[in-house]
């Protein structure tokens, strides 16, 4: 490549209407909350509550720093202060449902043998517990930071929940590689999925955008090993077990039980 195709290239990549967002800094925030919150998580906790506090203050300069950086390269109209005092405020919520979902999993699962190993191995509860957080930043409107973090959980996990996704609590993704939650996805408490579960849309067309295109899983149920579930009028009624491999395009009554039954010749 020559110097003029080097020059051509800059000028489309690095001038005009290009941004240039602090992605680092946002991942490097979420897995600094979670440590805070799940000590197991890092080689050194907090050795006072005065320096616990005075590392939720540092996370605090860091969103703030994060929601400027929006606001610069995004021409946003964030109110930091707002965002940030309901975020932190918010804490124990957090906190609360991220404890919830990793003791159903350690009551749920056999392989499972301390509340400390579901924090530190089970990529289903990292995964969830990003989410618990973009889900907030979904919910206030912010562009772009709620993808950043599940796209780094699931970089990280091979899980991909969408921030705007609702997800109820306690809630339990095992093994998780390859699970799939769609935006407008609603899921209930006490649900279970395992790995390459998908909950999809029916239907992709960006007419769509502003559609329930995701389907409804409502509490207790169970959904096994690359089940598909796809569109947004789907409900699967509380209590059902959807068995593995299973393609389900309409609705279940509660306490279903759905399994595949391959139609080939052996």
């Amino acid at each position: 490549m020559n110097r003029d195709q080097l020059q051509k290239l800059y000028e489309l990549k690095y001038r005009g209407e290009n941004i240039s967002l602090c992605r680092g800094l946002m991942e490097c925030f979420a897995d600094s909350l979670l440590k805070l919150l799940f000590p197991a998580m890092c080689d050194q906790s907090a050795n006072s509550f005065e320096e616990f506090e005075q590392n939720i203050n540092h996370l605090d300069n860091d969103l703030r720093e994060i929601l400027s950086c929006l606001n610069k390269q995004l021409t946003c109209q964030l109110d930091l202060d707002e965002i940030s005092k309901k975020f932190f405020g918010n804490l124990n919520q957090f906190e609360r449902e991220m404890t919830l979902d990793a003791e159903y999993i350690l009551n749920e699962d056999p392989a499972a043998r301390s509340l400390n190993e579901v924090i530190i191995c089970y990529p289903g509860f990292y995964a969830t517990s990003i989410y618990r957080l973009a889900h907030f930043f979904f919910k206030e409107g912010l562009p772009l930071f709620p993808r950043i973090l599940t796209e780094y959980a699931h970089r990280r996990t091979g899980i991909d929940i969408h921030p705007g996704a609702e997800i109820g609590c306690p809630f339990y993704i095992d093994h998780g590689t390859g699970v799939v939650i769609g935006e407008t996805a609603k899921i209930g408490k006490r649900v279970k999925l395992y790995q390459g579960v998908t909950l999809g849309a029916s239907t992709v067309a960006k007419t769509l955008v502003d559609k329930k295109r995701h389907p409804t899983i409502e509490d207790d149920v169970v959904i096994y090993s690359n089940a598909t579930i796809l569109g947004g009028k789907t409900i699967v009624g509380a209590g059902s077990v959807i068995g593995g491999n299973v393609w389900l395009v309409e609705s279940v009554a509660s306490n279903s039980k759905i399994f595949y039954k391959s139609t080939g010749e052996s």
